[in-house]
């Protein structure tokens, strides 16, 4: 047995920054299981952009390590892993697709006619009057983490904060072991709150 295994989170990452595998070992088998949830919201997109699922975990578990290593209390242990791993996902995914990206744009013209409709109005962002989609752009993701933190209670801001990274009530509900109904209920306190903050 681990002589680590009974210590809390805090502890074992203060070992983990003294280089302490087994520490490393025993936060990996606790919240491994986010990486699966992760892997499997790209599955799909990996399928489109031919990478294989190797690439994938492996991008997962420096996301991983690097939330070990960068953790700094500002949220639970397991949303800033989520979160880690979730952008290196992103990562790849992005650079996988911004080739094809760039020949679908040279190649068509937004006017252009697909099923009866225009390009342009097919890619339009249909969530354009939603503040919570309009503020958690690239940047202004930050102003509005900031502002979530005046108004959010400490439960609210780690559903929040997986809220704005596109993740559904179930994968959240999984993520933070919580039933679905309490999620549920968490999401739409917060939406109330973060609309009152900005009105």
């Amino acid at each position: 047995m681990n002589p680590y295994q009974d210590y809390p989170d805090n502890e074992l990452l203060a070992l983990i920054q003294e280089e302490s595998e087994e520490a490393k070992d025993i936060l990996y088998e606790k919240y491994k299981y986010i990486i699966g949830i992760i892997i499997k919201k790209y599955t799909m997109a990996a399928k489109k952009y031919k990478i294989e699922y190797s690439d994938l975990y492996q991008e997962a578990l420096l996301g991983f390590s690097d939330a070990l290593y960068r953790f700094n209390d500002t949220s639970s242990l397991k949303t800033f892993i989520t979160l880690c791993v979730d952008r290196r996902l992103q990562v790849i995914i992005r650079k996988a697709s911004s080739y094809k990206n760039k020949v679908i744009n040279e190649s068509l013209s937004l006017e252009h006619i697909y099923n009866n409709q225009a390009l342009k109005d097919i890619i339009s962002d249909d969530n354009k009057n939603d503040p919570l989609t309009n503020l958690a752009s690239e940047e202004n993701k930050d102003k509005l983490l900031k502002k979530a933190n005046s108004v959010l209670s400490a439960s609210e801001l780690e559903v929040f904060y997986l809220m704005i990274e596109d993740y559904s009530v179930k994968e959240i509900a999984e993520i933070l072991k919580k039933n679905v109904k309490q999620i549920d209920n968490a999401m739409q306190r917060i939406k109330h709150k973060i609309k009152k903050l900005l009105n």
